[in-house]
Order: C-alpha cells, then sequence, then structure tokens
C-alpha cells in the first residue's frame, strides 16, 4: 500500500485538522510515494526501536519526533540522531497526537479503561460521574493505571461527585474544567497551587501510563486494511527508585 493511500484513510479515522495549533501531528518524515508492507505503533520512537524495525517500515506513533522546526542536522544530538537513523533504513513517521486524542485516547480511557459512561465532552476534556469519597478513588485509580504511587491534590473533602480526564499533560486546560476532580499527567507545583485555590482536587495520572493504549486503539483499524501491524512495547522514559 502507498503511504499516501494509508495516510488517507488515517485522517479519516482521525482527522489531522483537529490537531491543536502548536501540533505537528501527520507525515513527519517519509515520502507519500514510498510503499508500506509494515507499520509499527509506538507512542515514542528511539534508538532500540529503530533497531529492531525492518528497512522500508512506517511506525505510526502517538507524538511527534518533531515538534518544531530544526535549524541543524547534528547526528549527536536528539532528534537528529534519530532522524538520520531513520533516513539510512528508509524508515517513514506519521504522528496522530492531539487529534487522536480528541476522536479516540480520551473516549477509550474513560469507556475501556476506567469503566465509566461519558456523561460530557468538551475538546480535550471528558467528564463522567462518580460517587466516592477521594481516597477511595484515589486507590481505585492506582489500580486501574498500574500506579504503585501518584501525586495528588486534595482540595475539598466532599464526595468526589464529577471528574474531568484528559490524557497526557492537560494541566494548561485547569480553569475550564467544571469538575470536582480531575485527571491528567504531568501536574507542576503550580498546577497544583492553582487547582488549589479552583477548589479542584487532582490525581496524576502519569503522562506515559494515561497513553500507553495508542497502539492497541489502532491496531485493530490497519488490521482491517490487511497490513502486517506490529506494536511496539514503548518504555516509560521514567522508573522509580
Amino acid at each position: 500500500m502507498r503511504l499516501e493511500t494509508l495516510y488517507k484513510e488515517l485522517d479519516k479515522l482521525s482527522p489531522f485538522e483537529l490537531q491543536a495549533s502548536w501540533d505537528n501531528s501527520g507525515l513527519i518524515i517519509g515520502s507519500y510515494d514510498q510503499e508500506v508492507t509494515t507499520v509499527v505503533l509506538s507512542i515514542d520512537i528511539d534508538e532500540a526501536l529503530l533497531e529492531r524495525v525492518p528497512e522500508g517500515a512506517l511506525i505510526i506513533t502517538h507524538h511527534p519526533l518533531i515538534f518544531s522546526g530544526i535549524k541543524s542536522m547534528d547526528f549527536a544530538t536528539y532528534p537528529s540522531k534519530l532522524l538520520g537513523m531513520m533516513m539510512a533504513k528508509k524508515i517513514a513517521n506519521i504522528a496522530m497526537h492531539t487529534n487522536f486524542d480528541q476522536t479516540h485516547l480520551n473516549r477509550y480511557v474513560v469507556e475501556k479503561v476506567l469503566k465509566k459512561e461519558v456523561m460530557a465532552e468538551a475538546d480535550y476534556l471528558l467528564y463522567f460521574d462518580v460517587d466516592e469519597t477521594f481516597e477511595v478513588f484515589v486507590t481505585e485509580i492506582k489500580k486501574m493505571f498500574g500506579l504503585e504511587m501518584c501525586k495528588v491534590v486534595k482540595a475539598s473533602s466532599k464526595q468526589i461527585k464529577r471528574v474531568a480526564l484528559c490524557t497526557g499533560a492537560g494541566a494548561s486546560m485547569l480553569a475550564e474544567v467544571k469538575a470536582d476532580l480531575f485527571l491528567t499527567g504531568d501536574i507542576k507545583y503550580h498546577d497544583a497551587m492553582q487547582a488549589k485555590s479552583l477548589g479542584l482536587s487532582m490525581i496524576d495520572i502519569g503522562h506515559y501510563e494515561s497513553e500507553c493504549f495508542f497502539a492497541e486503539i489502532l491496531e485493530n483499524d490497519l488490521k482491517i486494511l490487511g497490513l502486517t501491524v506490529i506494536i511496539s512495547s514503548s518504555e516509560n522514559p521514567f522508573t522509580n527508585m
């Protein structure tokens, strides 16, 4: 299959025009004329992945390898080193990031991982209802996302009724959240301070942990096209000690 044909199928599945203005989803490296027989699905690209991926493959990632313009190609630095390896093996890359968040990932996490019904949505925010104490809900979330521990912000002692979710890093939308508690990743110190002032509790579900479902969501749609699909077990760059 020509890469251009596959790109158009992906665009139907999750339109690239939905991506955020700061995002860089779409074709990152490669040619629309390239013939694709093997597709690799991964959250990110690293050296270990490129070493085992066959020549001429297409890697579809969640995160774009390039977010903004590159002013030089120093093959000793990131991401140029990876780009050099990809060019040498004629490996193409398409990123499906914030467009896929809106069309698939956030909803999948609410419905399939958390087993809840989406009650409302606003761009990257999805809302669902619970009836739990903060402490009980934290315990449940840790189990569902496989977290040994997590950062939390307890802004109120009242029962948790409505929860907002944004996979990845959604703390920039704090002021827009209309809920008792916000689930997202990469919560920073000043995010926590802002949440406290807003009376909004938070649980940091991890960036990687909340997005690691990307490949399994996309796999079935690609297999229908008759392509060989490989799911790469992307590694979380963070470890706990």
